[in-house]
């Protein structure tokens, strides 16, 4: 008789006490009150430093801020095509009706009706424009593409007007194009493709990869499709633009690059940068979606406020949100690959074809940091990798947590979880055989594997062996794995499935001039700390960490130092709050202004109490100076009186990298961070159904800034991608020459499914490696924002485990991403069927 489908496979006992345990206390609390009295304010658990305003409901978001008087609301008519000619617009209509101040369309928008982040190919509005053949018409690219922007007395009259576009806008349907296969077939692409190749012959090409496939003793060839993901951010798109004097535009708008909002929203109304002032104290969920998306909005209300000289407030509504903006991309893999009798690849080469959209957007370092991650954890040889951002008739896709990275990772755990099952080994076998060599400061099997990734930069820093080591004790894996398989035998309808999954995940954006930040710190002659920053807050605790170094820097509580918002008139040309990047870069340039202050006010104390400047201790609010210990805010009293300046800015550029976008070789990555999970789920035969059981999670984070932060960051994670890889589908209608032809029909949460809190597993170990990064990072601490998302791969695996259990493991699970339930129920069918 089988178990229910939540029933732990392994009774509780000491192991499963120990677990429990280890569920509870992943902190060390006592080691960290201790560093905590001896003045240390990083590397200790603190809560967010919004968290009691969010669990009181008062953290102001932009859709909070009090409305100045005047304020008026915009939407926005949406194409009701996929693709087609746009030939007239009946914008009276709209005009006439109830409410309705203005209806704004592309001839509207006096600067440059474009909102494209690095190429130039995204229009904010559809133009109508003359072509060679003196024909007048707009090109359609998506259905939901913003033709227009009604601007109304209320939000409410600006959406039920704007929902009439159908209505108003005649266009001449096309049969759109809906996926990367088709647009890979037509060569129809929003960039060139990107090749990198590597081979052990100097000066060796493709051709050579090719032959060392061919004369491997085992070959493997197939295709892969892993589906998209919406960032489900909870809070939607929002921009509040306000008219200031003399030209100006104050817009709060809920972004992750704040910059890039000014200098769009500035060409947009064809002024200077310093006309318009660009804010954001946090954003209710980001997740990449805000990073380059959120220019379109901005600019819409920057324009209208413009004309109108009213303030006005743009924010979207849930399903509009879906239909206009772009996710996560989509990816479809064809691979070929040969590897010996252990399961070592000898050479592989993979063609990677993105949905990237209509537009190029963020498609090109997204496809980048596919190609520079496809490696993973493991030493390729001959390696062959092709890139293609297939242009298609949907919403113009973007950044996602992981930015490509997991994208290009999860096609090579493919294909060695495939190698493993047709050799009939254990997945962990053969991917512990593949690993990159250990480097100079890791003790490691010497496999022979060498530590130089195809795009040129040399590993430094591998810590997977022994991280995996203590991973395998820790989660019981062997034990566990046995006791699956006798499970497994005795049970014909619920199948159980284990793997364990590790990653390598490179830090720093490819564009070597993005990294690098700038920060202010003010002390006030009470002692009180401001700090201002190019970071933007999205939840993900960045101003805390900010807070946290300044505060060490200086010696002072955390309670002494309050994190404004950032703002573009307060640190200029800022890089986005993306590529895991925020701690490390805007930590750093916090770091540089405090320590300047403290600086000064040592050298002041020194002078009037004695002793050299260098040996004044700055820690627990007090000051110790040639025998003496005076309070934080008395030296401070001293330094205003003795015109100390109190005030410091303070600039960060990551050092060492380089990158060669043409021949995709350099260093582009400071550091990598490595982490490994293993998962265990069960699968119901019958329905498709699946439920995971248990996970196990130890991830790297150097020398954490803050513990309870990270480990939260990691969890969230975990599920996010989890919910990339089984439940989060996206599906278009078909281009059927239907009028929902190429719509996106899976656009609320009725029919779009993000985890919940029930689909964390009962048991959920998640601990930090200790080893602290070996680059000089800010207190030697490790990104966390993105790396954990690979994590997950776990549990897909598992599932593939569990699918091929079904039939014995005599045949390959036939199963992609997401594997949502009927996916999963396919795979049992093919795999019981042979």
């Amino acid at each position: 008789m089988n178990k229910p489908i939540d029933a732990p496979l392994l009774q509780p006992g000491a192991a499963w006490a120990d677990h429990q345990q280890n569920h509870t206390a992943r902190i060390d609390t006592a080691a960290e009150a201790a560093r905590l009295s001896a003045g240390a304010r990083v590397g200790i658990s603190r809560a967010h430093e919004s968290a009691h305003l969010h669990v009181a409901g008062e953290a102001t978001y932009i859709d909070d801020i009090p409305e100045l008087a005047g304020t008026l609301h915009c939407a926005l008519g949406l194409s009701p095509v996929a693709r087609g000619r746009l030939t007239a617009m009946a914008l009276d209509t709209i005009r006439a009706l109830p409410g309705v101040v203005a209806v704004l369309s592309a001839q509207d928008i006096p600067g440059v009706n474009d909102c494209g982040s690095i190429v130039h190919d995204d229009p904010i509005l559809c133009p109508i424009v003359e072509h060679a053949d003196g024909a007048s018409w707009g090109e359609i690219r998506y259905l939901g593409q913003p033709v227009f922007a009604v601007i109304a007395q209320t939000r409410d009259a600006a959406r039920r007007a704007a929902a009439k576009a159908a209505q108003a806008l005649t266009i001449t349907a096309e049969t759109p194009v809906l996926t990367p296969q088709e647009a890979h077939a037509a060569g129809q692409y929003v960039l060139p493709p990107m090749h990198l190749v590597r081979s052990a012959r100097a000066g060796g090409g493709v051709s050579d990869v090719r032959a060392a496939i061919t004369n491997a003793p085992h070959h493997l060839e197939g295709t892969l499709q892993v589906g998209g993901q919406e960032q489900f951010y909870l809070e939607g798109q929002i921009s509040y633009a306000c008219p200031t004097e003399d030209g100006g535009m104050h817009v709060h708008c809920s972004t992750q690059h704040p910059s890039e909002m000014q200098h769009l929203v500035a060409h947009a109304l064809g002024r200077h940068a310093h006309h318009v002032h660009v804010e954001c104290r946090r954003m209710g969920g980001g997740f990449g979606g805000k990073e380059s998306q959120s220019a379109l909005f901005a600019c819409v209300a920057a324009v209208a406020a413009a004309r109108l000289q009213r303030p006005v407030k743009l924010r979207l509504d849930r399903d509009d949100d879906f239909l206009i903006t772009g996710r996560r991309h989509c990816f479809w893999y064809e691979y070929d690959a040969g590897y010996d009798d252990a399961g070592r690849v000898l050479g592989v080469e993979i063609a990677m074809v993105s949905r990237a959209g209509h537009s190029a957007d963020l498609s090109g370092p997204v496809m980048t940091r596919a190609l520079c991650h496809f490696d993973n954890a493991y030493w390729l040889p001959e390696v062959a990798m092709h890139g293609y951002s297939g242009k298609t008739n949907t919403q113009s896709n973007t950044a996602f947590r992981g930015f490509g990275g997991p994208q290009g990772a999860i096609a090579i755990e493919y294909i060695l979880d495939t190698i493993a099952r047709r050799l009939g080994r254990d997945p962990l076998e053969v991917r512990r055989i593949n690993y990159y060599g250990p480097t100079a400061n890791e003790a490691g099997p010497d496999t022979g594997n060498g530590i130089t990734t195809p795009y040129g930069q040399v590993i430094d820093d591998n810590i997977l062996h022994a991280l995996t080591t203590e991973l395998e004790t820790s989660s019981d894996y062997h034990v566990r794995r046995a006791a699956i398989a006798r499970f497994n035998a005795a049970s014909p309808v619920l199948k159980r499935g284990i793997a364990l999954a590790p990653l390598k995940f490179g830090i720093s954006f490819n564009v070597k001039h993005y990294n690098q930040a700038g920060a202010l710190v003010h002390v006030y002659s009470d002692g009180s700390i401001l700090v201002n920053h190019g970071g933007t807050e999205m939840g993900q605790g960045l101003h805390t960490k900010v807070a946290q170094v300044v505060a060490h820097e200086l010696g002072v509580s955390f309670e002494r130092v309050r994190v404004t918002a950032t703002d573009t008139q307060k640190v200029a040309n800022t890089s986005a709050t993306a590529a895991s990047t925020g701690a490390d870069l805007n930590g750093k340039a916090a770091q540089d202004a405090a320590r300047q202050i403290r600086e000064r006010l040592a050298a002041c104390i020194a002078q009037h109490h004695g002793g050299e400047a260098s040996a004044v201790r700055f820690a627990n609010d007090r000051v110790e100076v040639n025998g003496r210990s005076l309070p934080f805010s008395a030296v401070v009293a001293q330094g205003y009186l003795d015109r100390v300046q109190l005030w410091s800015d303070g600039h960060y550029a990551t050092p060492g990298l380089s990158w060669d976008r043409e021949k995709m070789f350099g260093h582009p990555f400071y550091y990598f961070a490595y982490g490994a999970a293993v998962s265990e789920v069960v699968v119901d035969t019958l329905t498709g159904e699946f439920k995971l059981l248990r996970a196990d999670i130890l991830h790297d984070a150097g020398q954490s800034l803050n513990p309870a932060i990270d480990i939260g960051q990691i969890e969230g994670a975990f599920i996010q991608g989890m919910g990339w890889l089984t439940t989060e589908e996206l599906v278009w209608h078909p281009a059927d020459g239907s009028k929902n032809a190429g719509k996106l029909t899976t656009h609320a949460p009725s029919t779009y499914k993000i985890p919940t809190a029930n689909d964390c597993p009962p048991v959920f170990n998640v601990g930090l490696y200790e080893a602290q990064n070996v680059q000089d990072s800010i207190h030697r601490s490790k990104a966390v924002g993105e790396p954990p998302l690979l994590l997950p791969f776990s549990v897909f695996f598992a599932i593939r485990d569990a699918v091929s259990a079904a039939g014995d493991h005599r045949v390959d699970p036939p199963l992609c991403a997401p594997a949502t339930s009927e996916a999963i129920l396919r795979a049992v069918m093919a795999v019981q069927g042979g």
